[in-house]
């Protein structure tokens, strides 16, 4: 699994380095926006985490596109099939991959932000969560734009996981400005996470490598 794993961010190291260098260029931005900007501002948060919003509907939908889509071409599975590894462990390499990615990306700014909350944030209870949330809902934002990618990417067209990637922006954002960073759009995202993980497992399965 490791091996595996470790393949997988081998072929797909753009993208870690895109998170990283993303992550830490809203790291500078949000510690100089403390700095300059009134204690305990959540505005300041909010506001920063549009351009994370994006990147993670956007970037994470087109890794998990670019997995499926260069493995079918390449005929990556079927060599790997080959060898003594099962389909489950193949797409489960994956998906670890792409959760660590989306890793490198929040949890550095999680950390930062945590730390600047409790330097500067007056002492109010309902602030107290804010950054869970942001944090909470942005993962699992990324994670369902990517497993979109994983659905739309096993196709032998280049124009059907564009499009998916596209639809899933038109739709989510709406849905963010609407329900907000609560309960509600967590249990809407888990849902959608659930239903393409078991349908691109449906697909990986069946579908000859």
């Amino acid at each position: 699994m490791l091996t595996l794993i470790k393949r997988e961010i081998e072929d797909h190291i753009a993208y870690f380095i895109g998170a990283a260098i993303l992550t830490t260029i809203l790291i500078v931005l949000l510690v100089a926006a403390m700095y300059h900007t009134e204690a305990g501002d959540s505005p300041v948060f909010i506001g920063l985490s549009i351009p994370v919003v994006v990147v993670l509907i956007i970037g994470f939908s087109g890794m998990g596109v670019s997995q499926m889509y260069t493995d079918r071409n390449r005929k990556i599975s079927a060599f790997l099939a080959g060898l003594p590894v099962t389909r489950s462990r193949i797409l489960l390499a994956r998906i670890i991959t792409g959760i660590l990615a989306i890793l490198v990306l929040l949890l550095p700014l999680l950390i930062t932000g945590t730390i600047l909350w409790r330097l500067f944030a007056p002492p109010i209870p309902i602030y107290q969560g804010l950054i869970f949330d942001l944090s909470v809902t942005a993962f699992l934002m990324g994670f369902a734009c990517y497993c979109l990618g994983l659905q739309t990417g096993w196709t032998s067209s280049r124009i059907t996981p564009t499009l998916g990637a596209l639809v899933l922006t038109c739709i989510l954002v709406p849905l963010i400005l609407v329900k907000g960073f609560g309960l509600h759009i967590k249990v809407i995202l888990i849902l959608f996470i659930v239903a393409s993980l078991i349908r691109t497992w449906q697909k990986f399965r069946s579908t000859a490598l």
